[in-house]
């Protein structure tokens, strides 16, 4: 019997947590007054998220064991994986702060942010971050505020509404 890979630990986890939100989606409670059941959309975001794990754990255990990894080591482990550390990081810092600083500017905030971590830090570029930061957020909230009539949260600092 072959040894599995650190893939098909990865895929058969991805799996378990793909199938316990599904199970979950059944506790949303239902308003009453929409057309669509409240577990309806993220169901169907589950969906194929679990046709991928499938076919994930399926070709994890295709390829089998590779050999010759080399020992852990954080320098090397962080210098590889530093942007999705760094977007991580920034995202769980939006996550702390929108609720003091509104969805608005807590969204150019962390849009600003990823660019920067994940462009070029040059003037130029800085300032195309700061541009496009303001107008796609600025955008989205004024999508959301008065074309759908959806509040986003506004935070402490700005009462908009």
């Amino acid at each position: 019997m072959r040894s599995l890979n650190r893939d098909v630990y990865i895929a058969l986890l991805l799996l378990g947590i793909t199938c316990l939100y599904f199970w979950e989606t059944s506790n949303i409670p239902d308003p009453g007054y929409a057309s669509l059941g409240s577990d309806v959309w993220p169901r169907v975001i589950l969906a194929p998220l679990f046709v991928l794990c499938v076919a994930y754990l399926i070709q994890s255990l295709r390829r089998g064991r590779t050999e010759g990894g080399e020992p852990f080591r954080f320098g090397v482990f962080f210098a590889r994986y530093r942007n999705p550390i760094l977007c991580f990081v920034i995202f769980f810092g939006f996550l702390l702060v929108i609720d003091f600083l509104g969805m608005l500017i807590a969204g150019i905030i962390v849009t600003f942010l990823l660019l920067s971590a994940i462009g070029d830090r040059t003037p130029k570029a800085i300032m195309m971050h700061v541009l496009v930061s303001v107008i796609s957020v600025g955008l989205v909230w004024s999508l959301f505020t008065f074309v759908l009539r959806l509040y986003m949260p506004e935070g402490e600092l700005i009462r908009f509404y």
